[in-house]
């Protein structure tokens, strides 16, 4: 693909810029644990440091690095009150699940919700794969040795070495349900086990799952077959309690269940009859539907369920990680930049980021303009040889937005809020799009 694009009253043809690029078209956005969220918004002075609310606890890693750029204010527990009040003060905010952040937080910091031109940039980060992997095998391994109800047992002053009888799993069939990257670390771990791995994930590359050597089978045969089955899928409309009633019924008399994705995902009413019929010989569960679960929750209290309160990605590694990827992406967008992992701006894979991070050449245009005040329409031409369909501008155009406008503006301007930015200005940007025949206009 080639981009140029021009003032719309066009410049001498040697004066235009030509961009050659390799952009993608944006993928599908998979399901992300999100443990930490960020958002951040226009700094408030041109010379003033940024300031940074950090409102439940952040590794030191990630504190130590935006103190090095920003002034960092660690408030936590803080009253919704609390929270509104000092929001307004900062220019960014980083909380963990239990701090909610609604409209009237949003509108506290000076914007809205629901405002396009708030400049509000937010972001999850996902914990690392293996960090979940590791608590479903441990879950998985101690599920299947008895591990929990045993300790129990001894703590009790018990020695009941008949009764807590576990399974081997050298040869039993593991069937993971969502086959993304957690899935996929499960896999390799299984298999080092001695279980016969297969997967099933609708979005899953077959020959990504042959070269760990899983199988991609489909549900039903997935769920027939297992020994245990493992779940790694997002919580969606069409993965809502997908296992349920009817599932159940499915599968083999003894099989074992353990969910370290999302509570949703199974129907926790069918599970425990599943338990108490003897279909299901056991669970091991990191998440419920209601986080925290009641205190009478019957599978937290079942005696063949054991339960962790959501662990999946404590550990201390995981958490500093997590701390510095989230304290590196709020310096970066303070200061303009793109975020791979922001959930209201275009998406993107973060090894694309450098290939794009050129194309912000709309600074360049307005050099070659009598004063960059004076440009009032832009129009932006992609010559492609590739099918419309294929094409998806949203992110180069957002850059070449920012770079345009960023130079001749006395406010922050960053992805989210570009294109509104430039409509508020009166710059008119449109695109055109010019379809070869399979062949670049560089051959």
């Amino acid at each position: 693909m080639a981009a140029t694009f021009a003032p719309a009253d066009p410049l001498p043809l040697s004066r235009r810029l030509l961009l050659p690029s390799r952009l993608p078209a944006t993928p599908l956005l998979r399901h992300r644990r999100p443990r930490l969220v960020a958002m951040a918004a226009e700094p408030g002075g041109e010379n003033s440091k940024p300031r940074v609310l950090v409102a439940e606890k952040l590794g030191r890693g990630g504190v130590d690095l935006l103190k090095g750029l920003a002034d960092v204010d660690c408030a936590y527990n803080l009253s919704p009150e609390e929270l509104r009040a000092k929001i307004g003060l900062c220019d960014a905010l980083i909380v963990r699940s239990g701090t909610k952040v609604d409209r009237d937080v949003f509108e506290a910091s000076g914007g809205s919700s629901g405002a396009p031109g708030s400049g509000s940039t937010m972001w999850t980060s996902p914990p690392p794969p293996n960090m979940a992997a590791e608590h479903g095998i441990a879950l998985l391994t101690a599920m299947a040795r008895n591990i929990a109800r045993s300790d129990a047992s001894m703590k009790s002053g018990k020695w009941e070495r008949n009764k807590y009888v576990g399974v081997s799993l050298v040869g039993k069939t593991l069937a993971i349900l969502g086959f993304g990257k957690v899935g996929s670390e499960v896999a390799r771990r299984a298999k080092g086990l001695g279980l016969h791995v297969i997967a099933h994930d609708p979005y899953a590359a077959a020959d990504r799952a042959h070269a760990i050597g899983v199988d991609l089978v489909t549900f039903d045969e997935a769920i027939a077959r297992a020994d245990f089955i493992s779940l790694h899928m997002p919580l969606t409309p069409s993965t809502s309690k997908i296992l349920n009633d009817e599932a159940f019924a499915k599968m083999k008399k003894g099989v074992r269940i353990i969910n370290v994705a999302r509570g949703g995902v199974l129907d926790e009413e069918a599970l425990v009859k599943a338990l108490d019929s003897g279909v299901v010989a056991q669970a091991a569960l990191d998440v419920f539907t209601k986080e925290p679960p009641s205190a009478d929750n019957k599978l937290v209290l079942h005696e063949k369920v054991t339960a962790t309160p959501h662990l999946g990605a404590s550990t201390v590694e995981a958490q500093e990680e997590v701390a510095i990827e989230i304290a590196e992406a709020v310096l970066g967008a303070l200061k303009g930049e793109l975020a791979s992992t922001s959930v209201n701006a275009p998406m993107v894979p973060a090894e694309v980021l450098s290939e794009l991070t050129p194309f912000v050449l709309g600074r360049l245009v307005v050099q070659l303009v009598a004063g960059g005040s004076g440009v009032k329409s832009v129009k932006v031409t992609y010559t492609i040889a590739i099918t419309r369909g294929d094409l998806d501008t949203r992110l180069l155009r957002a850059m070449i937005t920012k770079g345009l406008i960023e130079p001749i503006s006395d406010v922050h301007v960053n992805i989210v809020n570009a294109d509104f930015t430039a409509k508020q200005r009166g710059i008119r940007i449109t695109e055109e799009r010019i379809l070869l025949d399979g062949h670049s206009p560089f051959d």
